[in-house]
């Protein structure tokens, strides 16, 4: 893991199409604007985990559990 400083206003960039912009500091929280193109999935971890737990959960039951779906659907389109 590279670990790094920076403060607010400044970037990282990954690649050649990704930038990661400091826009906040608020106590103990960090807000994080980031540019990446279209095709690129940003996800928080913890909403990460949960799309590949229910991607696992459909693969091995052959089921799809639509209101756990519907609830992961509905947070990310809040998402500005």
């Amino acid at each position: 893991m590279l670990a790094l400083a920076r403060k607010l206003g400044e970037s990282i960039t990954i690649g050649d199409d990704i930038r990661i912009t400091i826009i906040a500091v608020k106590g103990n929280q960090v807000k994080l604007g980031i540019e990446a193109p279209a095709e690129v999935t940003v996800h928080r971890a913890e909403i990460y985990t949960r799309i590949c737990e229910e991607n696992h959960q459909a693969a091995v039951t052959g089921t799809v559990n639509a209101p756990a779906l519907r609830t992961l659907w509905q947070q990310h389109a809040r998402r500005p």
